[in-house]
């Protein structure tokens, strides 16, 4: 299992359990994932650390004075 980080705008666009689908980006030097439909995205990930999943499952949903994060875990 491998989990990832998310920043989500908006409260209330998912919650623990849900299953989601990601798309991958790419910069020159990093991947980024969004989760479809552009409701949280990634940091950036070296290439070394590009991920191979593109399905998960929310595991928690923090708000902290930052923002709003998404956890979610991958069969990776």
């Amino acid at each position: 299992m491998r989990s990832m980080e998310f920043k989500m705008e908006r409260p209330g666009l998912l919650k623990e359990g849900d299953r989601v689908t990601v798309t991958e980006g790419l910069l020159p030097s990093n991947y980024y994932y969004t989760i479809d439909p552009a409701l949280a995205m990634s940091g950036n990930y070296p290439f070394r650390e590009r991920l191979l999943a593109r399905e998960g499952k929310v595991v928690g949903v923090v708000e902290n004075p930052r923002g709003f994060y998404v956890t979610v875990e991958f069969e990776d």
